[in-house]
C-alpha cells in the first residue's frame, strides 16, 4: 500500500512527488495531463502570482468553474502561499454565488468565461474582490512571467487550506473551514491500523467522479496526490464519458455517490468487461438502494467500501469495508463503522449518550473535523461541541459498533405520534422493479399532523401506479408508514452531491404555513 507517513500539508505533497516521480502523469482531464514535475512548476507560478496580486496568508482565493487540471494547480497554488481555497458550485445562481464570495471575503477569484457574466453582476458589491482572472483566457498568461522558485509557507497541519460551502439545503449555506490535517488523518489512520479500506497501489488510476467543489471530490482527490498516482478528472460528470475512460485510461479505482453509480449502471450495453481494470469502487454522499448495491456488485465485480460523513468531519469518518459487503448481509445497511482514531455515539434530545439499538442524533469524533463555520461563532458552537461534531442525522449503534443511519433528525416524519424516516420507504420503493428512484417527505395534514408523500421516478418504458405501489409495499413497511399520496416525476431532484432536494419537494405544500412541522 502506498503510503507517506512525511507528507503533512498539502503543499508538501506536489513537491514530494515532484522530486521522486517527476514524469509520472498527476492529472487527466479533457486528453490534457500534467505530470507531478508540472503540476509542481505551474502550481509554483500560480502561488507567486497570488502572492504578487496583493494576498496576504489566509486570504481566499475562489474558483468558480468546471473540474480541469487548472483546479488543480489552483489548489496546491493556494497551499504554497497559505492562502484558502474556496471553491464555488458552478451551478448556483448568481444570488448564491454573491452570498458564497461576500461571507467568505473573497480578494481573488478565478472564473471560467462561460461563467463570468454571474461574477461582473455581483462585482461591484463586493468591495474585497480586486482580482478577476478569467480561466480560458487571461489565466496561462497571468501566471506565465511568474518564478518557479520554490515558496516556503509558513504552514502546519492546523492551518486551514480550504473553505467549502455546505448544500444549503436548510438555509444560506455555511462556509466549512477545513485544515490541512483533514486531507491526512484518516490515512494515517488506517496505515496505522494496517487496513485497507480505502488504499493506493502502485500504478492506480483514479476517477474523481464527484465534483471539487464537494467536500468527497477535494478529498479523494487528495488521497489519490498523497499517494502519488494518476488522477482523471472530467469537467462535470457524464456517464457515458465515465465509462468510456475506465475502459480507455485502464481506471483501477473510482469514487461516486449511488446516483452516479445508477447512471454508469444504465448506459446502454454497459457489462463486467467495462470495468475490468476497476479493483476499488468507493461510494457516499447519500442513501445508496439495496437493490443498486446488489446490481453494481453483480456487474462491476470490484470491491467496494462505502464511506459516510460530513464536511464539518473533513468528509469520511465511518467506513463500511469491502469484507463487509457480503450479499445478503444485513450490515449491508450500515453506514460503516469508525475508521482508526474516530469516535462515535448517538445521544437523545437531553445530550445523554444511548445504548446500542437506540436510534438518536449521531455524534462523530475525528481527528479530520472542521476548524469552524467561518464567522459564524454561534453555529460553530451548535455543531462542534467539546471537539463532537453533531451531525444532524438520525440513527443508532449495534453491538459491534457499526453505525447505521436512519436519516435526517429534520426530515423525519411524524404521523400520528409515529416516527417515520424517509430513507426506509424510499428503500423499500426502490425495490419495485419499475422504480428508478424515489424520494418521500412528510406533508400537512389535518388528522394526523403529517401524511407520508412519495414521489417517484419510473424506470424507462416501465409503467405503474398508486394502488400497485402500495400493494407491493404491505410487503415490506408497516402499515403507518405506506405513503398516503404518491406523485410521479422525471427525476427526483438532487445536489450536485447526490443528496435529495427535499426543501424544493416540500416547498409548494409548506409555504403558506407558519411552521414547517405539523
Amino acid at each position: 500500500m502506498l503510503y507517506y507517513p512525511n507528507l503533512r500539508t498539502v503543499a508538501a505533497v506536489v513537491e514530494f512527488h515532484a522530486a521522486k516521480q517527476p514524469d509520472t502523469p498527476a492529472i487527466v482531464c479533457s486528453g490534457r495531463s500534467l505530470t507531478y514535475a508540472e503540476l509542481d512548476r505551474e502550481s509554483t507560478r500560480v502561488a507567486h502570482a497570488i502572492v504578487a496580486a496583493g494576498l496576504r496568508p489566509g486570504a481566499r482565493v475562489a474558483y468558480l468553474g468546471k473540474e480541469s487540471e487548472h483546479y488543480y494547480e489552483i489548489l496546491f497554488g493556494a497551499a504554497k502561499s497559505a492562502t484558502v481555497l474556496v471553491p464555488v458550485n458552478w451551478r448556483l445562481t448568481a444570488g448564491e454565488v454573491d452570498h458564497i464570495l461576500r461571507d467568505s471575503g473573497t480578494e481573488l477569484l478565478f472564473v471560467e468565461h462561460a461563467l463570468l457574466d454571474v461574477a461582473e453582476k455581483i462585482r461591484a458589491d463586493l468591495p474585497k474582490l480586486g482580482t478577476i482572472v478569467e480561466l480560458d483566457k487571461h489565466y496561462a498568461d497571468w501566471k506565465a512571467d511568474q518564478p518557479d522558485v520554490k515558496l516556503a509557507p509558513d504552514t502546519g497541519p492546523d492551518d486551514p487550506i480550504v473553505q467549502l460551502y455546505t448544500s444549503g439545503t436548510t438555509g444560506l449555506p455555511k462556509g466549512v473551514v477545513l485544515a490541512h490535517r483533514s486531507f491526512f488523518a484518516i490515512r494515517d489512520g488506517l496505515a496505522g491500523a494496517g487496513l485497507d479500506w480505502i488504499d493506493w497501489r502502485a500504478g492506480d488510476r483514479s476517477l474523481i467522479g464527484i465534483p471539487g467543489f464537494h467536500v468527497g471530490g477535494i478529498w479523494w482527490a487528495m488521497q489519490g496526490f498523497n499517494a502519488g498516482i494518476t488522477n482523471v478528472a472530467m469537467p462535470r460528470f457524464d456517464s457515458t464519458a465515465a465509462v468510456g475512460l475506465i475502459r480507455e485510461l485502464g481506471v483501477t479505482t473510482v469514487c461516486v455517490v449511488p446516483s452516479m453509480l445508477r447512471l454508469l449502471l444504465a448506459e446502454p450495453g454497459v457489462g463486467p468487461a467495462d470495468f475490468a481494470t476497476v479493483r476499488k469502487i468507493v461510494y457516499g454522499g447519500s442513501p445508496i438502494a439495496e437493490t443498486l448495491l446488489k446490481e453494481a456488485i453483480d456487474v462491476c465485480g470490484a470491491r467496494f467500501a462505502q464511506i459516510y460523513g460530513l464536511t464539518e468531519t473533513g468528509n469520511t469518518a465511518v467506513c463500511l469495508p469491502p469484507d463487509d459487503h457480503t450479499p445478503g448481509s444485513p450490515r449491508l445497511r450500515a453506514a460503516g463503522r469508525p475508521y482508526p482514531g474516530v469516535q462515535v455515539k448517538i445521544i437523545d434530545n437531553a445530550g445523554a449518550e444511548l445504548p446500542a439499538g437506540q436510534v438518536g442524533e449521531v455524534c462523530l469524533h475525528s481527528p479530520a473535523r472542521m476548524l469552524e463555520y467561518w464567522g459564524n461563532a454561534t453555529a460553530t458552537a451548535q455543531t462542534l461541541v467539546d471537539g463532537w461534531i453533531h451531525t444532524g442525522d438520525a440513527g443508532y449503534l449495534d453491538d459491534d459498533g457499526y453505525v447505521y443511519i436512519s436519516d435526517r433528525l429534520k426530515d423525519m416524519i411524524i404521523v400520528a405520534g409515529e416516527k417515520i424516516y424517509p430513507t426506509e420507504i424510499e428503500n423499500a420503493l426502490t425495490k419495485h422493479p419499475a422504480v428508478a428512484e424515489a424520494a418521500v417527505i412528510g406533508i400537512p395534514d389535518d388528522r394526523f399532523g403529517e401524511a407520508v408523500c412519495a414521489f417517484v421516478a419510473l424506470r424507462p418504458d416501465q409503467q405503474t401506479g398508486r394502488r400497485d405501489l402500495m400493494v407491493f409495499l404491505r410487503d415490506h413497511l408497516a402499515a403507518f408508514k405506506i405513503p398516503a399520496r404518491f406523485e410521479f416525476l422525471e427525476h427526483v431532484p438532487r445536489n450536485p452531491s447526490g443528496k435529495i432536494l427535499r426543501r424544493e419537494l416540500r416547498d409548494r405544500f409548506w409555504r403558506d404555513r407558519d411552521r414547517q412541522v405539523n
